[in-house]
């Protein structure tokens, strides 16, 4: 039987709860809810910033008229780093909601892995030899670094007895996570002037990113996007047990292969595009799951449009919370999004895989 032939796991058991049929029916409503509130995110983030601009000044840039001043606040400031902004939070929801499914672990990101680790280490010490801090400069140290964590976290876990199980992928992802964040801090130390440069792009942000550069990374999150809608029906049959997929004709190894392939090009481009940006493919994918059950026809896809909304909302907030300066939205996020993280865990269950 072909992968193609997995029946939906809302009729087989993933998400065989009393309340599977409603998620589905309801899903086509949270998709046009969703997609409305990502087109509001997209409105507000265009028009609201540090530096204050009448809406309706911004409104007949539009229209092709208007002053110079404001046409370069919109065109060349705030609609590269709105487009940036959903195409980083696609790539990091579905990158945490891979993840999660991968290692059966709800409280998992794509760091877990090392894959943000290895990305950072490579990018500090590619500062250190005197590349720029420019995303073209340091597009290639990041995917390198997250290829060499992956790599490394498959050796780790398929050394000794048995396969490489997501427990042992785990474990060997926190181990190399200690070490690649304890060699950067080294390597931070070691150079005062790297640490500075390196500062100003590990704390996370999608200010001063160019269009240019968000295109120096599109071809690695596209491919890893791809990969990740690909791979629903059969990380669904691998949710229900590895017998019970491979008797389906999935194949377990391929699928663990080509999930954590695609991590690591969604989240290495993504480190390369805006930093180490946390919480969002921690977050996005409980949201989902509250919203539609435990399929991943609908968490992963969904994934990616909820993380883009908060990293937009993140965003603004980030430009507006300090009067006349701007935080990194790394920052917001993280303070956004750990205590919606912990409401979500205490208000309800945790829905597992």
């Amino acid at each position: 039987m072909s992968e193609s032939t997995v029946a939906a796991p809302g009729d087989r058991g993933v998400d065989g709860h009393p309340g599977a049929a409603a998620s589905r029916a309801r899903t086509p409503l949270i998709l046009l809810g969703l997609t409305a509130a990502l087109v509001l995110a997209c409105v507000v983030s265009v028009f609201v910033g540090a530096e204050h601009v009448d809406p309706a000044r911004v409104l007949v840039v539009f229209s092709g008229a208007g002053d110079r001043e404001a046409a370069v606040l919109v065109f060349d400031y705030r609609m590269p780093r709105t487009v940036i902004a959903i195409t980083v939070g696609a790539a990091l929801g579905a990158a945490g909601a891979l993840i999660q499914a991968h290692t059966r672990n709800p409280l998992a990101d794509p760091g877990i892995l090392g894959v943000n680790a290895g990305a950072t280490l490579f990018v500090a010490m590619a500062i250190l030899v005197g590349l720029p801090a420019t995303v073209s400069a340091l597009v290639w140290p990041a995917l390198a670094g997250a290829a060499c964590a992956t790599a490394a976290v498959l050796l780790l876990a398929s050394t000794g007895r048995g396969p490489a199980t997501p427990v042992r992928m785990t474990l060997a992802g926190v181990a190399l996570t200690a070490v690649f964040g304890g060699v950067t801090t080294a390597v931070r130390l070691f150079d005062q002037e790297t640490f500075e440069r390196y500062r100003s792009w590990v704390a996370g942000s999608v200010a001063g990113r160019s269009l240019g550069d968000l295109a120096a990374v599109t071809p690695y999150i596209v491919v890893g996007l791809v990969l990740a809608l690909l791979l629903v029906r059969s990380l669904n049959a691998i949710a229900l047990g590895e017998d019970i997929a491979a008797s389906l004709g999935v194949s377990v190894r391929r699928t663990r292969v080509l999930t954590v392939g695609a991590v690591t090009l969604l989240v290495g481009a993504s480190t390369a595009v805006a930093g180490p940006i946390g919480f969002l493919g921690l977050l996005a994918p409980h949201v989902c799951r509250l919203l539609v059950g435990n399929d991943h026809t609908r968490v992963i896809p969904m994934s990616m449009l909820v993380a883009p909304v908060v990293l937009l909302v993140a965003d603004t907030l980030a430009r507006v919370v300090v009067p006349l300066r701007e935080i990194p939205v790394g920052v917001v996020t993280a303070f956004v999004g750990a205590p919606l993280l912990i409401w979500l865990i205490c208000d309800r269950k945790v829905h597992t895989q």
